[in-house]
């Protein structure tokens, strides 16, 4: 016990009133009033209800403008918030809903990046519209040994990104640590629950900013040119996947990368694997 905790309790010990050991109340002796008088809040609401589309500072210069008292625009926001006063209320709740979401997200900037395999793994989806059908391929890419992963769903839905964020955590031998991904449907609820079952931290690329996600993207590319450009697609998820699997492995054993040099991404994997923390006792990675 500090000396200081020691005798606050001995000074106000009393042998005959024990109840001076009771712990005390924490409340501020100066509690905080009310900013905005009621007053106030009856007019802000009336010239709000009388001019519904206008913003706050536009307020808080008509509410000048007709008592002849100033007024902060924070005044005026905070009674437009706890009356509702929007001239559109639901489409408002779902407006500060999404908001609030993004504010709690990490984005990517935030990161430093690391120079080993399984540091950062980026992911994206593709949508392929072919004959009135529409698929969805889920792509991968670890940013540094350059391995990459795509599977091709029916659905867009975040129950299949975590069924392919399992396998590409697999294929990576489970050295994974961060996710980037974009602000898409398929990367919130059970994708967010794998991430956080797998101890993956997830970042999220900023709004409308496909360069937070380069390597992915170039990784689409070269899957569209290489692979889909080719005659290799088909609707059918199965066979599809069945030739992209083969197209993987030699997207990763025999494809020789510029970006490493002309190395392939397996022989960069092994080379710079056995020397790094992110090393694992596997030596042969599989894909589904």
């Amino acid at each position: 016990m500090a000396p200081k905790v020691f005798y606050t309790w001995k000074n106000r010990f009393d042998g005959k009133n024990l109840r001076l050991l009771e712990s005390k109340s924490k409340a501020p002796i100066k509690k905080r009033r009310r900013a905005i008088t009621p007053e106030e809040e009856s007019r802000i609401v009336a010239l709000r209800k009388q001019h519904i589309r206008w913003g706050k500072m536009k307020m808080a210069r008509l509410y000048k403008n007709i008592y002849g008292s100033s007024i902060s625009s924070w005044k005026v926001q905070y009674t437009i918030q706890k009356y509702h006063l929007y001239y559109h209320p639901k489409k408002n709740t779902i407006l500060q809903a999404k908001r609030k979401r993004n504010q709690s997200k990490k984005r990517i900037t935030e990161l430093t990046k690391k120079p080993f395999p399984g540091y950062l793994i980026a992911l994206d989806t593709l949508v392929i519209h072919w004959n009135g059908t529409k698929r969805y391929i889920l792509t991968a890419i670890d940013t540094v040994s350059k391995i990459a992963f795509a599977r091709m769903y029916t659905t867009k839905s975040s129950r299949n990104a975590a069924d392919f964020l399992g396998r590409m955590v697999y294929l990576l031998d489970d050295s994974v640590l961060n996710t980037l991904n974009d602000n898409g449907s398929e990367f919130h609820k059970e994708f967010i629950s794998a991430c956080e079952k797998l101890r993956l931290t997830q970042y999220w690329s900023r709004v409308h900013t496909p360069t937070d996600n380069p390597m992915d993207e170039r990784f689409n590319r070269t899957l569209k040119e290489e692979f889909i450009q080719l005659g290799n697609y088909t609707d059918d998820v199965l066979l599809f996947n069945q030739r992209l699997t083969e197209w993987l492995v030699e997207y990763t054993f025999v494809r020789p990368h510029q970006a490493l040099g002309y190395e392939t991404p397996w022989e960069f994997y092994q080379k710079t694997a056995h020397v790094l923390p992110m090393y694992s006792s596997r030596t042969k990675p599989c894909f589904f």
